[in-house]
């Protein structure tokens, strides 16, 4: 009979995701993974199979819990215009509240990874698709309240506040404090 695990693998993909995080998936080594995840080489390679499965893992970990928590954002109460506001504005102190300047995962892999690797750049764009699915729902509602013009294309709308999103997320790696980023959401929200 084998020996039974020692740890809880969605513990160690939760903390295996912040490692990845914070130094990229080439930076991270597994002697990183196992000191953070307090097992050995063998557990991690029997229980993942491999660094880059875990990787994964962990984005997918990421995907799913930053689109759970966009939704959320934009499923408050309010006007569509708000809840825009308000998601724009959450990730700006997300970002900027982030000690490490992380970014998002999700962009980092994007320029780190995706080039080069079919599975990440399948997981970075189902997380894209989420997004930007989430804003078009929110642009649409605003268009049928009459606070966004109906005239406008709501597909077109959704992708440039992706793009906005990216954008502002890349940015607060190096932004001093959230002027700069404010000033962009104001400009989204005058464009509105």
């Amino acid at each position: 009979m084998g020996r039974p695990k020692q740890f809880d693998p969605d513990v160690a993909v939760e903390r295996a995701m912040g490692v990845f995080w914070r130094k990229g998936y080439a930076a991270t080594t597994p002697q990183d993974l196992v000191d953070e995840l307090g097992i050995g080489k063998g557990s991690l390679y029997n229980a993942f199979g491999s660094k880059h499965a875990l990787f994964e893992r962990a984005l997918a970990r990421y995907r799913d819990s930053q689109a759970a928590w966009l939704t959320e954002l934009l499923d408050h109460p309010g006007t569509a215009k708000d809840r825009l506001r308000g998601a724009l504005e959450a990730l700006v102190e997300l970002d900027l509240g982030d000690p490490d300047r992380r970014g998002c995962m999700a962009v980092n892999a994007a320029a780190e990874s995706a080039p080069s690797d079919a599975g990440t750049a399948d997981t970075v764009r189902r997380m894209f698709a989420r997004t930007e699915s989430a804003f078009r729902a929110t642009v649409e509602e605003g268009q049928r309240a009459g606070e966004i013009d109906a005239g406008r294309d709501p597909v077109a709308l959704a992708a440039w506040l992706l793009a906005t999103v990216i954008g502002m997320r890349v940015m607060a790696k190096t932004a001093e404090d959230a002027t700069q980023l404010r000033r962009v959401v104001d400009a989204v929200m005058g464009s509105l």
